[in-house]
């Protein structure tokens, strides 16, 4: 396995972008594939429960931990309520060879939170600061980079909150911009980070800064980056169906920023077998396919690791963009399995 950077965080590119973790999403094909064709400079795991990694079903949610090298720098992300398991966990991570473990503080999800993890840390900052502090002491000598992931406050914005997790000169704080109460039902507020930014430059100069919510792409992503002060961001939905979206990170940075028309033609000009007359949607089913087969191999089949249904998620993200793709969604909503996603593709695909 490949030598770790345990300074990996100040070390990136500015800015850098993230991928965020996101449950039944960014599993370990999902991170294969971007992998492949356009990789960020920071992956995530898919976040994973901390007492559910001490416990005797371990070894499902441990899928959930595979990378390859080719996804480094890499951190896993873990939640729990509980602080007396954090240590034997964060142990795990550091011995699993991840680049960084990241707390998540705020996750909204009812199940997340009935656990006393994710956005109820919020409300429960003594634990939240307990959970830390254990799992600084559990990545032990390995001395892995332990960050946290947050949102703006609870019910409504709470910078005391945010203060709270700086006075930890944590490495790395990625805040979701956005209440929990909010959800994503509301407009990411942006306009907040540079009071974040401010109050980090007083508490703790060293911490990285990553804004999430509402980054749709790489060039506003660095927009956002440029105007409100942090130094990097992470995106989530707007990787859905464009698991390519990465790919001229690079090229953004150094301001060329190459149009939409540019991004396409350089994707394709690496698959121009699958280059097609219908204005791209083949390099889409392509990368679908590959991506669905990859899944049914390693998460179907004989090991009913997960159900077909959350590849089927993806399929739909995919489909999308161009004339004939909603009668196209529509079939592939009606199908069960690889098999019968495979031939509705070969019978678009034949016309």
């Amino acid at each position: 396995m490949a030598k770790k950077d345990l300074c990996f965080w100040n070390k990136l590119p500015k800015p850098f972008f993230a991928l965020a973790p996101m449950a039944n999403v960014t599993d370990s094909v999902f991170r294969k594939i971007i992998a492949k064709y356009g990789k960020p400079d920071v992956m995530w795991t898919e976040f994973v429960s901390a007492d559910g990694l001490i416990s005797a079903g371990k070894k499902k949610l441990l899928i959930d931990l595979e990378y390859s090298n080719k996804e480094r720098p890499i951190v896993a992300q873990l939640f729990t309520g509980h602080s007396e398991v954090m240590r034997e966990a964060a142990k795990m991570i550091a011995d699993l060879g991840f680049d960084g473990l990241d707390i998540n503080m705020g996750c909204p999800d009812r199940a997340v939170e009935k656990q006393g993890g994710g956005a109820a840390m919020m409300k429960n900052q003594e634990l939240a600061i307990d959970v830390l502090k254990v799992a600084q002491e559990g990545v032990g000598d390995s001395k892995i980079p332990v960050s946290v992931k947050t949102r703006i406050g609870y019910n409504k914005v709470d910078m005391e909150w945010i203060r709270t997790l700086l006075e930890q000169k944590l490495p790395a704080l990625t805040v979701h911009l956005r209440t929990r109460k909010e959800m994503s039902n509301a407009p990411a507020h942006w306009e907040i980070m540079p009071e974040i930014i401010k109050m980090r430059n007083e508490i703790s100069p060293e911490t990285v800064i990553i804004g999430n919510g509402d980054v749709e792409s790489v060039e506003d992503g660095i927009l956002k980056c440029k105007k409100y002060g942090c130094n990097g961001a992470m995106i989530g939905r707007g990787i859905f169906g464009k698991l390519w979206l990465f790919e001229n990170i690079h090229e953004f940075r150094s301001k060329l920023r190459p149009s939409r028309r540019r991004q396409e033609s350089t994707f394709a000009k690496r698959n121009e077998d699958t280059l097609s007359r219908r204005g791209g949607s083949d390099l889409r089913l392509k990368v679908m396919l590959e991506h669905a087969r990859l899944f049914d191999k390693t998460f179907c089949g004989k090991k009913h690791l997960k159900s077909f249904a959350v590849m089927k998620k993806h399929i739909k993200a995919y489909v999308s963009g161009w004339v004939g793709a909603k009668e196209l969604r529509v079939k592939l909503m009606e199908t069960d399995n690889l098999k019968e996603v495979e031939k509705v593709v070969k019978e678009y695909l034949s016309v």
